[in-house]
């Protein structure tokens, strides 16, 4: 059986796996290919990357906390791994560990329409951050980045800056109605925790705009249902 798998900290919510699965029977791959989630804290990633193909592992998508972390490991990284600064795909193959980054592509695909022209809000400064001001500074969008941690911010706006012209900057008190997309890539309501005590947004601040959340569930998250309430389009 070869194995997959997603690799976070927490993991449990992930619904990769019912997703991979249900396409791995769809190709008529259920029957060779398997799908599963591993919940592995920071400390034993590295160790737990490296023992996967070993177990019969080909592959293994990365979600929080672990992003930076499987780049550094990584034996062949991808160009646009590299210039974002995160991973969220390894492959084990001949005894390298490559590393590939498809959240940019993905938030790309999901908009709507452009972002050209577009000035953008990054909430968060991780992998999924990291890839997000990328890949909307790319497609000629304005990008500015609020972390809860300052430096954090100002870290990834000026790393990812080096490859791409981001022109908006570290924000410490964006005004969220200034921004034409508004894009969440922290953990905040994962939990179900109110992303409007954690985060610098206003549930009665949206309008006109596209708000994307990176969190998930079974319903649209609070901070997408307040968004689609006072008439944004919402990015589930």
């Amino acid at each position: 059986m070869k194995r997959l798998a997603v690799l976070g900290h927490p993991v449990a919510h992930s619904r990769s796996p019912a997703m991979q699965n249900a396409a791995l029977a769809e190709l008529g791959l259920g029957g060779e290919w398997i799908y599963e989630a591993i919940d592995v804290a920071p400390g034993r990633f590295a160790q737990q990357v490296r023992q996967m193909a070993a177990e019969g592992f080909v592959g293994a998508n990365v979600t929080i906390p672990h992003k930076e972390a499987a780049l550094e490991l990584a034996d062949a990284p991808s160009h646009d791994a590299l210039a974002i600064g995160a991973a969220n795909t390894l492959s084990f193959t001949g005894g390298e560990i490559a590393a590939h980054n498809t959240d940019a592509g993905g938030l790309l695909n999901a908009l709507p329409e452009s972002p050209r022209g577009q000035r953008a809000l990054v909430l968060g400064a991780g992998g999924a951050a990291r890839a997000a001001i990328w890949a909307l500074a790319r497609s000629g969008a304005v990008v500015s980045v609020w972390n809860r941690t300052l430096d954090r911010a100002r870290t990834a706006y000026q790393q990812i800056g080096g490859s791409v012209q981001l022109g908006g900057g570290p924000v410490e008190s964006p005004r969220q109605e200034d921004y034409g997309i508004v894009v969440n890539t922290t953990s905040v309501g994962l939990e179900g925790e109110d992303p409007f005590k954690q985060l610098p947004l206003d549930p009665d601040g949206f309008g006109d705009q596209v708000v994307v959340d990176l969190v998930y569930g079974a319903e649209p998250t609070r901070l997408l249902a307040a968004a689609r309430q006072a008439g944004a389009t919402v990015v589930d």
